[in-house]
């Protein structure tokens, strides 16, 4: 399906197919940027969409007013009606929330959810995150010497998506299936799955959870948002709600365990790095900032699209097409990161020039709860188990079936013996 306009005369090559597997999300991304700054990609059912890897460029497109994330106002093939309602990735364009507003109404959005992401909340949920790192790694030390532990399911994904339950105000009888919802979002690998279903079924779990809040109060995002309104008296409507609590529970959870996942296995795999910061000649902020420089947390982040004409090193952007920012590939831009930039290295000058929580007006409201995260957990896993260990040759590991979230589909690890 070619739904956009974009004139095929201005490109030398045919466009990208993307792998929605995500089997190999860096060399698919080094591919994209030897074609420019700019690429032509094909997502899921033949969408085409450019492809954004040069670091300068995205982060001056990312500050662009003329580039919108509002498919509804600005992208021709879905207000043609020509992305079909079971587009495997509609539910990434066609909520309404602050990830998908444009202008004044992102401006609105916004101002409502900052209060739920000051300073002081998120320092405030530090001792909660040092216990529940605490607890989970109490767990692991009960796992007898020898036990293969996949690191990934039984520490980097318990850690976040116990914190931003717990900031949401979820109750224990919508923990679980919220959860496996979060879970199908980002698997981009089957398209014969349903994620409109899965979006109705996400959409009526939090619907549970705004009317129980709307009953039990308390001190979490929930009960504020069900709360908030702006200066003018008005408050979100309930589907602005709804949607923007699916992303704060989504993006709040995927971005910070690919993080972690990614960290240890980056320091897994680079002993003397790791040896640096065990004897404290280096530091965990580093780690942290390198780790989303080297992999993105978010490897492709869609869409956004052109509001006008957009003339841009050499390629013209057609008004109404989409763009894909892909974060993965620009963190190893060499024009910013040097010959080594798909290195490892936590002495990088550059490790903190990275786009991994976005730019400009759409960057991460949740970024420094996820910064604190990690730099909770990290340094007490390593603590606690400093002879941990990879239970496979690093080859042999395999990435989670996304082309959008980077990260390992298991982290076989010894803790111990």
């Amino acid at each position: 399906m070619s739904q956009q306009n974009s004139d095929a005369s201005l490109i030398d090559h045919d466009p990208i197919v993307l792998d929605t597997t995500g089997i190999d999300i860096q060399g698919e991304s080094a591919r994209i940027r030897r074609r420019g700054p700019i690429a032509r990609t094909v997502l899921p059912g033949g969408v085409l969409a450019w492809s954004v890897t040069d670091a300068t460029v995205l982060r001056r497109l990312l500050t662009d007013s003329r580039v919108s994330k509002d498919a509804r106002q600005h992208w021709t093939a879905f207000t043609t009606g020509k992305i079909p309602a079971d587009w495997p990735l509609r539910s990434w364009v066609g909520v309404n929330n602050m990830f998908t507003a444009y202008g004044p109404q992102h401006r609105r959005l916004r101002k409502l959810v900052a209060p739920a992401f000051t300073h002081r909340r998120t320092m405030a949920i530090r001792p909660r995150i040092e216990a529940i790192t605490a607890d989970l790694l109490d767990q692991l030390s009960a796992t007898p010497p020898g036990t293969v532990v996949d690191l990934r399911q039984r520490f980097a994904y318990p850690v976040p998506i116990r914190v931003i339950s717990e900031l949401i105000g979820v109750p224990d009888h919508l923990a679980a299936p919220l959860h496996a919802c979060v879970d199908r979002f980002f698997d981009t690998s089957d398209t014969r799955k349903d994620p409109p279903a899965n979006y109705l079924e996400m959409h009526g779990l939090v619907s549970e959870l705004v009317a129980y809040r709307r009953t039990e109060p308390g001190d979490d995002i929930t009960s504020l948002l069900t709360a908030s309104y702006d200066e003018d008296g008005t408050r979100m409507t309930e589907k602005e709600l709804v949607d923007t609590l699916m992303l704060i529970i989504s993006a709040g959870h995927e971005t910070t365990v690919n993080l972690l996942d990614q960290a240890i296995f980056a320091l897994l795999t680079h002993p003397l790095q790791r040896a640096g910061l065990l004897d404290g000649t280096l530091d965990w902020t580093g780690v942290v900032e390198e780790t989303l420089r080297y992999q993105a947390p978010l490897a492709h982040l869609p869409l956004r699209f052109a509001v006008e004409d957009l003339d841009i090193d050499g390629v013209r952007i057609p008004q109404g097409d989409a763009i894909l920012a892909s974060y993965a590939a620009a963190g190893r831009d060499p024009r910013v990161h040097g010959p080594t930039a798909d290195d490892f290295d936590v002495h990088r000058g550059t490790k903190d020039q990275h786009l991994a929580f976005g730019h400009g007006v759409h960057h991460c409201l949740g970024a420094p709860l996820a910064r604190l995260e990690a730099q909770v957990a990290l340094p007490a896993l390593f603590a606690r188990f400093p002879e941990l260990r990879l239970a496979a040759d690093p080859t042999e590991l395999r990435p989670v079936r996304s082309f959008i979230s980077n990260g390992h589909s298991r982290l076989p690890v010894y803790c111990t013996g």
